[in-house]
């Protein structure tokens, strides 16, 4: 049974049709990269998984429950994590302070029990921060832990903002142009990060990137969109040959 299924999602921006009929599934464990050209749909379709977006018409569920339905609060606590193509982290605060933030969604005490600092606060507190300093070393990141964010250089924060992810404990990470502004050294680098936090914590990852040879090199599953539309799907080699593929990048077949 896939983890996430995705049947017929369509999404309309006025007249301008974002995604049109797309269906693709995500088997548990893997690594499924999503590419296509500019303005293809990629990133309304991670809107759609994490319901910033609303959809026409389709379904999606993610271990058998229906994601449509449910309000936008319930995706990360559901097993959801996500990333940003531009960083969004809060950067007048530290890097723990961030990560703190990813971890408080498993919380169950609530804002008022926050507020009046009931005594169940205490050990939840305590465990999210044990759960932040945890993955913070996993990504190499304790040295930073009380660094302001706006004092780190671009490519720890787009480290900084995975590890703010990963502290929520998702089953699938959707992650948006994890490659954007790094370096060839660095790209490497992620591929290595991604392949072990697959291992390490058992995730499923979704991943939108344009860096193809990423995409080639890690993912198990490739899904191509073009004007809204998957135009092929299939193992990474079975995909980068595709004359739909080509034409779409190139103009030509």
């Amino acid at each position: 049974m896939p983890l996430l299924d995705v049947r017929d999602v369509g999404v309309r921006f006025g007249g301008i049709v974002a995604l049109d009929g797309v269906s693709f599934s995500v088997e548990p464990g893997s690594i499924v990269g999503l590419i296509g050209p500019n303005g293809a749909g990629k990133t309304t379709l991670f809107n759609c998984l994490s319901r910033l977006y609303d959809c026409d018409r389709g379904e999606i569920t993610f271990d058998g429950v229906a994601l449509l339905p449910l309000p936008r609060h319930r995706v990360a606590g559901l097993g959801i994590g996500r990333t940003f193509q531009n960083v969004a982290l809060f950067q007048s605060m530290s890097v723990l302070e961030n990560v703190l933030l990813g971890a408080h969604c498993r919380g169950r005490s609530g804002f008022f029990a926050n507020a009046l600092r009931l005594p169940r606060v205490a050990p939840e507190e305590e465990a999210s921060r044990a759960r932040a300093e945890e993955i913070l070393r996993l990504l190499d990141l304790a040295p930073l832990a009380h660094r302001l964010v706006s004092d780190l250089p671009f490519g720890t924060r787009k480290r900084v903002e995975l590890a703010r992810a990963l502290a929520a404990q998702p089953r699938l990470l959707l992650l948006d142009e994890p490659a954007s502004g790094l370096n060839h050294e660095e790209v490497g680098e992620l591929g290595r990060l991604v392949g072990e936090l697959r291992e390490r914590l058992r995730l499923t990852v979704l991943l939108v990137e344009h860096h193809m040879s990423l995409v080639m090199a890690i993912s198990d599953r490739v899904v191509a969109l073009n004007f809204g539309r998957v135009i092929a799907q299939g193992a990474p080699d079975e995909v980068r040959r595709h004359p739909d593929l080509i034409q779409a990048y190139l103009g030509t077949a």
